[in-house]
């Protein structure tokens, strides 16, 4: 039976993060919690973390099982035969060596919220210097178009109004389940198709990378009454020559292009960014050209990164290091200009009307939904209104 973490139980899974800076750190502190809440209970390490760094999982006093990417699928039976021996005090890792890992297995979460997220795709084939992501995941690789229409069925089922597509590098659908050079379909065609279903309302697209989002997509975006007026592109930098040293597939011209595509076919469109700041040898002058490249950008908030060492990384041979304090002030920077972006986006939209789907949660006499493109709006809580799409007012 699935509990609370914050409830006793006889297993617990912890699922790691490879992106997150401190994801040793919060590792470490969840099992500390779990041995004082329940000392003889079992507990399981998955995820991207897992992937990279199993043993120094392992030697965590309290982890009695360390499974890697490929393994984490199979968790149901490596429970079970975890159960059955007991706790031995040695951690055991069911890990592979990623190049091994095959295969795409879908998934989508489920709360209670009126959206859910589709992961689509998995694994990257990107070799961005910053990244420790393909070596947790694994080459990319995607369902099929015929298995994400099924899923959308199965959601709508559950009474699910909104679907956000999901994956490691979602434009780069289609690489089949085994992934490889051959694509068996691609990003364009999957949402053609999805389009067509008419059993889910409202279909957002999460982050896709500037030179995979192109203009054919944004068009098609553009037409439907399904796909939502909202894109996530990853920027990363504003400079050219910082890009270059990430090894990202595309310059600071082809993302302003991007943008003028999208507010020329959607002026109401919201777009998110997300930027890293602080990557070795950024300067002064670079970080400054990021700042004026968003400042003039018609983009509606950020998500900014403050970039942390990976090991194993080509960003670690690049020189000059950016002291911890510079990259600090750079991400605070930032995100003022996050705020007062998104602020003026909402007020642009002050007085105009836009369909809202609330969520079910009633807090504290509250509720919340999203507009479709992707303004919260905050109400007294309405039974009537709950998974509901409504016109509602921005004031």
């Amino acid at each position: 039976m699935k509990k609370d973490f914050e409830d006793e139980a006889d297993v617990y899974v912890i699922n790691t993060c490879s992106v997150t800076e401190n994801a040793d750190r919060e590792c470490r502190m969840l099992v500390r919690r779990i041995q004082r809440r329940a000392p003889e209970a079992m507990v399981v390490i998955t995820g991207c973390y897992a992937q990279l760094k199993p043993e120094a999982i392992a030697n965590i006093e309290g982890v009695d099982l360390v499974l890697g990417a490929a393994e984490k699928f199979n968790i149901y039976r490596h429970v079970s035969e975890l159960i059955g021996r007991g706790k031995t005090g040695d951690a055991q890792i069911c890990s592979c060596d990623i190049a091994d890992v095959a295969g795409f297995e879908s998934s989508f979460s489920l709360g209670d919220r009126t959206r859910a997220f589709l992961k689509v795709q998995d694994g990257c084939d990107y070799n961005c210097t910053f990244c420790t992501i393909p070596m947790a995941r694994g080459h990319s690789r995607s369902d099929t178009i015929e298995g994400v229409v099924a899923n959308m069925h199965q959601l709508a089922a559950r009474g699910i109004r909104e679907i956000v597509l999901t994956g490691v590098n979602l434009g780069d659908f289609g690489r089949g389940n085994d992934g490889g050079k051959g694509r068996d379909e691609d990003f364009m065609a999957l949402i053609q198709a999805m389009d067509a279903e008419p059993v889910i309302d409202r279909i957002r697209i999460s982050s896709i990378e500037p030179n995979l989002l192109t203009d054919d997509i944004i068009a098609f975006v553009a037409q439907s009454r399904k796909f939502m007026p909202h894109f996530h592109i990853p920027l990363q930098s504003g400079s050219n020559t910082i890009l270059g040293l990430m090894r990202r597939r595309y310059k600071r011209e082809l993302y302003a292009s991007r943008i003028a595509t999208i507010k020329q076919l959607m002026p109401h469109c919201c777009i998110g960014v997300d930027v890293i700041v602080g990557f070795p040898s950024e300067s002064d002058a670079h970080f400054q050209e990021t700042v004026d490249f968003l400042h003039e950008a018609d983009i509606s908030y950020l998500h900014v990164f403050t970039y942390s060492e990976r090991d194993n990384t080509q960003a670690l041979e690049i020189k000059p290091v950016v002291p911890i304090p510079v990259r600090q002030e750079r991400n605070k920077i930032l995100r003022n200009l996050s705020y007062k972006k998104m602020q003026y986006f909402t007020q642009n939209h002050l007085g105009s009307t836009r369909p809202v789907l609330f969520e079910m949660a009633d807090v504290n006499g509250m509720m919340e939904g999203y507009t479709d493109n992707y303004i919260k709006v905050q109400t007294v809580f309405d039974q009537g209104l709950r998974n509901r799409i409504v016109d509602w007012e921005l004031k």
